[in-house]
């Protein structure tokens, strides 16, 4: 499987735009939120146990996941969140882990908004924390999702703190200006990445 590097970031910080360049490095990305999508997928075993505990009705009419409606249900009860996580979790853990395991690349960077929140963190060798003032976060995350920034901050909320994330991280990029400048940085960490690969 070689180096993992774990890509997380709180919202609006710039993971995308982050792992979207170290793809176009040839890195293979691992992202956790397809990897969510993808065992919750039409004519997925998960699908047909989810349909049967909360209703048929949340299936929408080509019989796929209604995503809104299962939202609205475990935010509302703190024991269907449960259950669903405990389908959930191992079912993505797995998935992550095979394609954690077909990586062809030198080294590949997992993707995974809540990599310090959850124990996904094990998966990775080293964690790179896209990193920014949280003014700007709120500002790239309202205009990028049409939120007001105070839904923005509620979200941040439920995130681990700018703090905590530091302190788990092994590399930090402060994403607080150009593109241009996100990518310098990419590029020399990048290097140092193949470096670390070779070694191990």
């Amino acid at each position: 499987m070689g180096l993992v590097i774990g890509l997380t970031g709180g919202i609006g910080s710039g993971k995308t735009a982050a792992s979207d360049y170290f793809a176009s490095l040839g890195i293979t990305i691992v992202d956790a939120d397809i990897a969510a999508r993808l065992v919750v997928e039409k004519g997925k075993p998960a699908l047909n146990a989810i349909a049967q505990h909360f209703g048929a009705d949340l299936l929408t009419q080509n019989g796929e996941l209604d995503r809104a409606k299962l939202r609205s249900i475990i935010f509302s009860s703190s024991d269907k969140k449960e259950w669903l996580e405990q389908l959930l979790h191992p079912l993505i853990r797995d998935e992550i882990q095979a394609q954690l395991n077909s990586s062809t690349s030198i080294y590949t960077v997992f993707v995974s908004p809540l990599l310090i929140e959850t124990d996904q963190h094990l998966l990775t060798n080293r964690v790179l924390l896209i990193d920014a003032p949280e003014e700007q976060q709120v500002q790239r995350a309202s205009q990028r999702d049409n939120n007001t920034a105070d839904q923005v901050k509620k979200i941040m909320a439920n995130q681990a703190s700018r703090a905590i994330r530091q302190s788990n991280a092994s590399d930090i990029i402060v994403n607080d200006s150009t593109l241009a400048q996100l990518h310098q940085k990419i590029d020399t960490l990048h290097l140092k990445y193949i470096a670390l690969a070779k070694q191990s």
